[in-house]
């Protein structure tokens, strides 16, 4: 025969499904207790223009990472190494254009992934 269980504390709000967590700031939550996406058109093309930078930002980093990684070794002919100075700062100067073009600071595009952090580096 099983014993009977303690109820729980009761929680205020509704309880997050496992393993997920709460919506950001695209959604709210509605009288029913269930989440809802906000679909205003000019909040939905900023958060996706914001993801597709955050996108573009982090490939960016990835590369020039792994360029300078290539130069400390040493694989990369001086030409070859200006080459890639020359073109790394292009890029950034265009992802500057860019956030300014869609009024985002670079603060915007690093996104909090919780416990894990940031997406982007704080450095």
């Amino acid at each position: 025969m099983s014993s009977p269980r303690s109820e729980p504390a009761t929680r205020s709000g509704p309880a997050p499904e496992r393993g997920r967590r709460a919506p950001g700031p695209g959604a709210a939550q509605s009288r029913s207790g269930r989440w809802h996406l906000e679909t205003d058109p000019e909040t939905v093309e900023r958060d996706l223009t914001r993801l597709v930078l955050t996108l573009v930002e982090l490939v960016r980093q990835l590369v020039e990472r792994q360029c300078v990684h290539r130069m400390d070794q040493g694989d990369l002919s001086d030409a070859q190494v200006e080459t890639l100075g020359l073109t790394l700062m292009r890029l950034e100067e265009a992802m500057t254009e860019l956030c300014e073009r869609f009024d985002l600071s670079p603060s915007d595009l690093n996104l909090d992934l919780g416990p894990l952090g940031t997406l982007l580096p704080t450095d």
